[in-house]
């Protein structure tokens, strides 16, 4: 019986550290868990989320208010059409058919494509945001010349029935302010 006290004795601070290292274990799971539920359910994630849905939708609508092609204007208006809202698409629709009439006589191809964009203001409850974005711009006339250029847009970009589409679109200025 001496023995078997002896080694329940020796085996005592074995317990001890197993059962600190438990306690430590279950403490950071704990602190993890906790961490995580905040980060799931932070308001910064939800608005980064929104932050970035602004941003595909509005680079998207400025690469297409910047490509037509006059073989398919009809198409290519109404997508300008479905890309906007506002006052914007209420100039694109009045001005459609002389429009239509220019492109067709002019016969050119644009191409633009996104080179860089990001949303400069949102107000996620009022459904609002601005952004800037770089594009390139390709013009293709009917003898088959192409010239490029780099052009820098404003966009304002309004929530629509949970979809973002541009409510303004202008050029951004370039170069900077004299000061004297």
């Amino acid at each position: 019986m001496t023995r078997q006290v002896r080694a329940s004795a020796g085996n005592r601070p074995a317990l001890a550290v197993a059962l600190v290292l438990t306690l430590v274990a279950g403490g950071f799971a704990a602190w993890e868990g906790r961490s995580w539920y905040a980060a799931a359910h932070d308001d910064s994630a939800a608005y980064a989320a929104q932050r970035d849905r602004a941003l595909a939708a509005g680079e998207q609508a400025v690469q297409n208010l910047n490509t037509l092609d006059h073989r398919r204007v009809d198409q290519g208006l109404d997508l300008w059409e479905t890309s906007t809202t506002g006052e914007l698409h209420q100039q694109l629709v009045d001005g459609r058919a002389e429009f239509t009439s220019q492109v067709k006589t002019a016969k050119t191809v644009t191409t633009a494509r996104v080179l860089s964009g990001a949303v400069t203001e949102l107000d996620d409850r009022a459904g609002r945001a601005r952004l800037l974005v770089a594009l390139r711009i390709t013009v293709t006339t009917p003898d088959s010349k192409s010239t490029e250029k780099d052009s820098r847009m404003l966009g304002e970009l309004t929530r629509t029935d949970g979809q973002w589409k541009l409510s303004a679109l202008g050029q951004a200025p370039v170069g900077g302010t004299a000061t004297g």
